[in-house]
């Protein structure tokens, strides 16, 4: 025998989605204007709305990173923005460090991941205080 679907159950799915689509776009804003740091809106926000994981939620986040890093790129390149030896250098440890926090996001416990995400939110919030 079928459930019937009541609309209030239709009703708080599209107003679920479109919350998504609301922080999704608070998100990508937030990635583009304050670089990597948007990331620490991501990850919350992933946990708390679609009740991921912490390894899910740093994963997916890291998933949404590339291409918007791919587009505000491609923006600063055609505006004149970008320099060719820092972009190289920096663009060699990036690559070798997202390789290597991969791996260590795969081994390591969720614990010890909030920890270390919740040490690098508190030095990052008491930089920009000092």
């Amino acid at each position: 025998m079928r459930k019937k679907i009541k609309k209030t159950d239709k009703r708080t799915k599209l107003f679920d989605k479109i919350m998504l689509i609301i922080l999704g776009g608070v998100i990508g804003f937030l990635f583009v204007f304050f670089g990597g740091g948007g990331g620490m809106i991501c990850v919350p926000t992933l946990e708390k709305a679609l009740k991921l994981d912490n390894k899910h939620a740093h994963a997916t986040a890291i998933a949404v990173i590339f291409p918007l890093s791919l587009i505000s790129s491609a923006i600063y390149v055609f505006k004149g923005a970008i320099e060719s030896l820092p972009l190289l250098t920096i663009g060699l440890g990036v690559v070798a460090g997202g390789i290597i926090g991969a791996i260590a996001l795969k081994i390591l416990p969720s614990k010890l991941i909030r920890i270390i995400f919740s040490l690098v939110m508190l030095a990052g919030g008491v930089r920009i205080l000092l």
